[in-house]
């Protein structure tokens, strides 16, 4: 029978190698103690970087960036920017659905005008995907109207005579004093949401011609292109009545005769429109909307008029000249018969 060995025996011995192995290996490292390197000098005598207050991709602003109304405000004037043609309408509490069957049939009927001009075969872009119908914030809207109309910043600065200093978005520092951190009251920021922008227009409130229509809910059909054959085909869709073009028939669309679709387009009112920064009233929107074959029609107008007033002068201009002329000719036989008459005489005396 072999012999028995106790189990605190065992417990002891696998204690004692791990710390033995430690041991040796504390001895071994003191043995050969490590040197780290020493710094650069480029390193050690430039100047700390300055620590930025604000995220690399957005600069000091006057309003929060985070808040809900900031952001509207950069959506509303970079729609400003990059809608030419703008049609406001009042809306009296529609629904969703019925928000969603007029953006449907608004939809299908700015397609039919992009496949009509495809057909035609000209080569203007398709428009139909980029049109937006949207509810808005009117006193939002408002103040990017008068951030995009009447804040210009490097008119101001020539103005002035002092370019604005240029700031780096990376490390928010100005280029000719690159250790001070970039503020709120650095004139060189000029965005929408910049201390700038919102001194230069906090005066200018209700100025615009705008700021009558926006009071109450305000709903924008934004065109990004001067088209007015998608505009009457919105305008026939959503305001058929007020703005005088006819609404598709029963047998042409019978999803527009819908229940739903009729009842919310009761609850919309045309009010204006925004053509290349200028105000139209109804009666304007709707000579924008009869302009036959869009804007190669209206250019085709403008050569028609051009050609019309050039044959005009030189219609006027030959009729000066033929005038005088016939006139110097009759003068001319009058004198004629008189020294004729005048000859006989002498002859019969």
């Amino acid at each position: 029978m072999p012999p028995r060995l106790r189990i605190s025996s065992l417990r002891r011995q696998a204690l004692r190698c791990p710390y033995e192995l430690h041991i040796a290996r504390s001895a071994s490292s003191a043995a050969a103690p490590t040197v780290t390197p020493a710094a650069p000098i480029e390193q050690m005598t430039r100047s700390p970087a300055p620590i930025a207050r604000f995220p690399p991709t957005q600069p000091p602003s006057h309003r929060n960036p985070e808040y809900r109304r900031s952001q509207l405000l950069r959506q509303y004037t970079s729609l400003l920017r990059t809608s030419p043609l703008m049609v406001l309408f009042q809306h009296n509490n529609l629904k969703s659905t019925e928000w969603a069957s007029i953006r449907r049939e608004l939809a299908k009927a700015l397609q039919k005008v992009d496949e009509k001009i495809v057909a035609e075969g000209r080569t203007a872009p398709a428009l139909a995907p980029y049109i937006k119908l949207q509810t808005i914030q009117t006193s939002i809207f408002d103040v990017a109207l008068r951030i995009v109309e009447y804040f210009r910043p490097n008119e101001d600065s020539l103005a002035s005579g002092k370019p604005p200093s240029a700031v780096n978005p990376v490390t928010q520092t100005s280029a000719e004093l690159p250790a001070v951190s970039a503020s709120k009251d650095d004139p060189a920021l000029t965005h929408d949401l910049s201390r700038a922008a919102h001194a230069a227009v906090k005066h200018l409130k209700g100025r615009h011609e705008l700021a009558d229509i926006l009071v109450g809910p305000v709903a924008v059909l934004s065109i990004p292109g001067v088209s007015p054959e998608h505009m009457k085909a919105a305008l026939s869709i959503l305001t058929p009545k007020e703005a005088g073009f006819p609404a598709p028939t029963r047998k042409a669309n019978p999803d527009y005769h819908d229940p739903i679709v009729q009842n919310g387009l009761r609850k919309l009112n045309l009010l204006a429109a925004r053509v290349d920064g200028k105000v139209f009233d109804i009666n304007e929107t709707k000579w924008v909307g009869s302009i036959e074959g869009g804007m190669d029609g209206l250019r085709s107008q403008l050569v028609t008029a051009l050609q019309s007033m050039g044959s005009s002068i030189t219609n006027t201009l030959e009729g000066a000249s033929k005038s005088l002329y016939f006139t110097m000719e009759s003068r001319r036989s009058v004198l004629e018969e008189e020294q004729k008459g005048d000859g006989e005489k002498s002859e019969s005396s």
